[in-house]
């Protein structure tokens, strides 16, 4: 059976599969993308129809193309997204094959690098790049409850509104999938409840400034590792409808019931946790502290950016929040659908070499695997705090190009005797 034969092989061919061909085309590293569908198919068929970005079209993009006709600061819809991943890939001229379904990865038996058994048969390659991003399988968590009278399914398989039956919503997870798909439901007439769990809330913008531009002038951006005390915190922001901050309060004066963390559901009741107001206390302190950085910045830097002290200010408690509900009888509250925003889980099943941890997680410094040869892109955290995004995934794909790079040179060396051998 013919191989086919590269140096590096790319799994993946979204974000990240797009932003490592680049840069490893600049250091003529013969190399194949493989992608399972088409480029960038989880922004097409794994997001809800209204779905923009998070950050501004000047921002959330690479470095070589800008997005054609699309205000700078505005958010770009996700088929825009996908169409702006495929014109790159076709500008830079990215040899991904679609269509083509990785099955295993294996250590060469005979020789040095991989073996790699797919949909269109067998490759081999010296090293192989994980870029299969972090949103991978979708995760319900074993709380949800077993009845066969609600829809339940997760934000990966949410659309729209009219995709869900008559009757209340209760969305689970208030990141921000979750508090953007809550804010949709009740704007299209459902009666929805929210569990909201620990969030950051920074505010869409601040004097004139997108908060990522602030993150980015206060370092934010490149911070190396999360706050301890915020590793598994969720962010709550939103561009849909222009972009605007999340306020959570402001959705329950609007008609959206808050309820605090998910516990339980037993007997067609579903209990939460007492921790609604702290949960929304921290996101209100997280908000006020970036605020306060941002003063401060300005500030330092004599900045002519107008004041903006209306936006200190926090609405009252609505009654969801001063008398929180603690259990609620699904069936009496007229709850058809479970909407969980509950994040996701690796898959790497298909990846079978030593470079996980006991938990099954990648071990890496900075996408460089602790198995030679062996590299992960696209994952949070990566090397900074950018790491997932469109833009910070680049950055990532740069420095493991580089290490591609040097590697190829070491093992081109050859020593005084190779070099006076005819």
């Amino acid at each position: 059976m013919a191989i086919d034969k590269t140096d590096t092989l790319i799994i993946g061919g979204g974000q990240a599969g797009i932003a490592i061909s680049e840069h490893l085309s600049r250091h003529d590293v013969p190399h194949i993308v493989l992608e399972r569908h088409r480029i960038a198919e989880r922004w097409r068929s794994q997001r809800w129809d209204s779905l923009v970005c998070n950050g501004p079209a000047w921002h959330d993009r690479f470095p070589g193309l800008e997005f054609a006709g699309l205000d700078p600061d505005a958010f770009a819809p996700k088929e825009r997204v996908a169409d702006y991943l495929a014109a790159y890939a076709q500008k830079i001229n990215a040899p991904i094959r679609t269509g083509v379904e990785v099955l295993k990865v294996s250590r060469h038996p005979d020789r040095s690098g991989f073996i790699v058994e797919t949909s269109a048969g067998a490759f081999q390659a010296e090293r192989v790049v994980a870029a299969t991003g972090p949103f991978q399988q979708p995760v319900i968590p074993a709380i949800a409850p077993k009845d066969d009278a609600l829809l339940q399914i997760h934000s990966a398989h949410y659309r729209a509104p009219e995709q869900l039956p008559e009757g209340a919503v209760l969305v689970v997870g208030a990141g921000s999938s979750g508090v953007q798909i809550a804010d949709e439901l009740q704007r299209a007439g459902k009666r929805v409840y929210l569990s909201v769990g620990a969030h950051n809330r920074p505010p869409r913008a601040y004097r004139q400034r997108d908060f990522c531009w602030w993150l980015g002038v206060l370092g934010e951006w490149t911070a190396s590792a999360p706050k301890p005390d915020a590793a598994h915190v969720t962010i709550a922001v939103s561009g849909a409808r222009g972009g605007h901050t999340v306020d959570f309060r402001a959705l329950a004066h609007e008609g959206l019931t808050l309820l605090g963390s998910a516990q339980a559901f037993e007997r067609g009741m579903a209990r939460f946790a007492p921790d609604l107001a702290d949960n929304l206390a921290r996101g209100d302190a997280n908000y006020l502290a970036l605020l306060a950085a941002a003063d401060a910045y300005i500030q330092r830097n004599r900045l002519d950016l107008p004041e903006e002290p209306a936006a200190r200010h926090i609405p009252p408690d609505p009654e969801c929040v001063t008398r929180p509900i603690l259990e609620l009888d699904l069936a009496a509250a007229g709850v058809a659908s479970i909407v969980w925003a509950t994040g996701y889980a690796a898959d790497y099943s298909w990846l079978q070499v030593p470079a996980f941890n006991e938990q099954g997680q990648p071990q890496h410094q900075r996408g460089v695997s602790s198995e030679p040869g062996v590299y992960f892109l696209g994952l949070p955290w990566l090397s900074h705090r950018g790491s997932s995004f469109l833009w910070g995934v680049w950055h990532d794909a740069r420095f493991i190009a580089d290490h591609i790079a040097t590697q190829r040179q070491y093992a081109a060396y050859r020593d005084a005797g190779q070099r006076a051998q005819p």
